[in-house]
């Protein structure tokens, strides 16, 4: 290895020279140690107590369908509140949930749907922790280790799934399923633990929080109005529901086609997590050597190929061989759409945009198992893997019309806007609606290009808030343009304001760029029917309170 090859190996885990994320990082390599092995004694478990693929595959969408169905509002709660807090309540959730269902075990007392049941409740509560826990990684490294620390944040999966899941098969078959559950109930505790010990410092918000409605909105109209989010979201959502045969129905691998049992269930996912550690390790390498797409397309047909050779193969060596490397690519793919996600938003919509990922991914995996379950127990585990690995092959034909592009996190570093606007009406934060007039004087050779350039602005405006964005171009004045904008309320405008990124102000610039001078933009903020600015009646005296001020010092 030359010495540039060490330097970049030993860059890839640079963030872990800083002690808090060191010791969030550790705790969570145990507890997603114990969450795999959860996965392994619920698996076996119901081929135990059942007989129906359909329901081996359930177990998959039991744990995933939760990331898919929780992780928004959770994202959009990280977003609103101590992040640090609301990792410690879904992880707590989750380890309770696991000690009753470990309780339950002991008794003897579950049943298919109550195991499908305890799954989803321990998954809803990592559903809680994981939008808080990826949101805050930039809280606890410093700017040049981020993207280091997002990949480890990958990495930590991938390392206990390398050994949690022969681990998990080991432990089923010498104590069984009820022995596997508490472990994972334990393995939950030191990242209790290390959030606990974790003293993040709390700096007071400007604005306060949003209404949990309105978060969830603002975030789903980020999503919608960001290209690379939306691309990550189609492109996550497809791959997961494509290749979902390849994690859903290993057990079924293990015990028909390879005539096995536990402990061979777990050497496969085992032979998976390896791969994935390898896939992990090679995200910065891949990112300077290949663009995101032409990256994912690759690991989208490997993998594919893989499919199909677990599908097809009843050789023990020649299937491992095959699941390391579909580790590897599917790892390698998940965390460039990851990377690339968390350094295209801007931090005040983190949690919600990482959220939106992970639902795309899970809700993929979820309805990924459910069909390709349904499908091997109507046509068989062979067909059920030829559709699965042909899809997976398919899948890049999506980056025709959504392809992933590579982007400078300092284009979303946020900026603060140093003229606060002058307010003569005694209002309040909840007054609205609230319309934006902007003037541009634009030379009318240079029409068509403003006119781009104000497109490009109006995604912008609406991904931080805007609603009803138009342009409008004077009939007597040709030079004359008016952008207009509407916001519900003035607090509403407040967080646009306090939400312009280096990107955003580049675009302002690039339009005001085409104005013949400064002073022919003109800027005015309107409240639109304005009940309570007026007068009750002619005799009512005018109130004489100031404008409140929603920007605090």
């Amino acid at each position: 290895m030359s010495h540039t090859e060490s330097r970049r190996g030993w860059a890839a885990l640079a963030p872990l020279r800083e002690r808090t994320y060191r010791r969030i990082w550790s705790a969570s390599v145990l507890s997603n140690f114990g969450q795999l092995i959860l996965g392994v004694g619920a698996a076996w478990e119901m081929t135990r107590l059942t007989t129906s693929p359909g329901l081996v595959a359930l177990v998959q969408t039991a744990l995933m369908l939760p990331l898919m169905l929780v992780s928004v509002p959770a994202g959009a709660i990280a977003d609103m509140y101590d992040r640090r807090k609301i990792a410690l309540v879904g992880l707590s959730f989750a380890t309770l949930c696991a000690a009753v269902l470990t309780t339950l075990a002991f008794n003897g007392l579950t049943s298919p749907w109550i195991l499908l049941a305890f799954c989803s409740l321990i998954g809803a509560g990592v559903a809680l922790y994981s939008p808080a826990w990826g949101a805050s990684i930039p809280e606890q490294v410093t700017p040049e280790h981020l993207p280091a620390a997002i990949a480890l944040g990958s990495i930590s999966y991938n390392v206990a799934r390398s050994f949690g899941p022969a681990v998990g098969g080991v432990i089923v078959l010498a104590a069984g399923a009820k022995a596997a559950f508490l472990t994972n109930s334990l393995a939950y505790l030191p990242l209790l633990t290390a959030l606990l010990l974790w003293q993040r410092k709390r700096i007071a918000p400007r604005l306060p929080p949003e209404r949990i409605d309105r978060a969830i909105l603002a975030g789903a109209r980020y999503a919608l109005h960001s290209s690379p989010v939306r691309a990550a979201m189609v492109r996550a959502f497809s791959f997961g529901l494509a290749g979902a045969a390849g994690s859903a129905l290993v057990p079924l691998v293990a015990r028909d086609l390879l005539k096995g049992n536990a402990s061979t269930y777990g050497l496969l996912l085992g032979c998976s997590g390896v791969g994935a550690v390898v896939g992990a390790l090679l995200v910065s390498k891949a990112r300077e050597r290949l663009t995101p797409e032409q990256a994912f397309r690759l690991c989208a047909s490997t993998s594919g190929v893989m499919v199909l050779v677990v599908g097809f193969s009843h050789i023990r060596i020649l299937t491992a061989a095959a699941m390391v490397i579909a580790g590897m690519v599917n790892m390698l793919s998940i965390a460039l759409i990851n990377v690339g996600v968390q350094l295209s938003v801007p931090r005040w919509v983190a949690g919600r945009a990482l959220a939106s990922y992970q639902a795309s991914l899970t809700g993929g995996i979820a309805a990924g198992a459910w069909m390709w379950g349904h499908v091997a127990a109507q046509r068989g585990i062979e067909i059920a893997f030829l559709g699965s690995g042909v899809a997976l092959i398919l899948t890049p034909l999506i980056g025709l019309i959504m392809p992933m592009r590579h982007l400078s996190p300092a284009d979303v570093e946020m900026i603060e806007i140093g003229v606060e606007p002058e307010v003569a009406l005694a209002i309040t934060p909840l007054s609205g609606p609230i319309a934006i007039e902007i003037d541009y004087r634009v030379n009318p050779g240079e029409a068509r290009q403003f006119y781009d350039v104000m497109l490009k602005l109006q995604r912008a405006r609406q991904r931080n808030g805007a609603f009803q964005w138009s342009l409008a171009r004077d009939l007597s004045d040709p030079e004359l343009w008016t952008e207009r904008y509407h916001l519900p309320t003035w607090l509403d405008y407040s967080r646009l304001r306090s939400r312009f990124t280096h990107a955003d102000r580049a675009l302002q610039e690039a339009a005001d760029a085409f104005s013949s001078s400064r002073s022919g933009q003109r800027v005015r903020r309107r409240l639109e029917r304005p009940f309570g600015s007026v007068r009750w009646r002619a005799d009512t005296p005018d109130s004489q309170g100031d404008a409140i001020n929603v920007y605090p010092p």
